[in-house]
């Protein structure tokens, strides 16, 4: 019997239509980073760049064709690792993330 986390990371991509949402999601987050340190002379805001990272690797782990269920799964591992390790460091060193 499959287990869930089988069947949730390591099924099929859903097609290109939520990969380009997650991939539209991260270079809206990268544009708004990119205006503040740009224009408003703003220091770098570093959770945003786990955001951005975590929403690109879901998105072209989405953008893959039907038949990479593995690379698709090992994108979407190394997307959660990301995301978790943001959680992680705010939990345990929220200073690395404030300053």
């Amino acid at each position: 019997m499959p287990s869930l986390i089988d069947q949730t990371l390591f099924s099929e991509p859903s097609g290109r239509p939520l990969g380009l949402v997650f991939l539209c999601g991260a270079l809206l987050l990268a544009g708004q980073q990119g205006y503040y340190i740009i224009v408003e002379g703003a220091t770098l805001f570093y959770p945003s760049l786990f955001m951005i990272v975590g929403m690109a690797l879901s998105g072209i782990a989405e953008s893959l064709p039907k038949p990479r269920r593995r690379e698709a799964g090992v994108l979407r591992v190394t997307a959660l690792t990301v995301l978790v390790s943001l959680l992680v460091i705010i939990f345990v060193v929220p200073d690395l993330i404030t300053t």
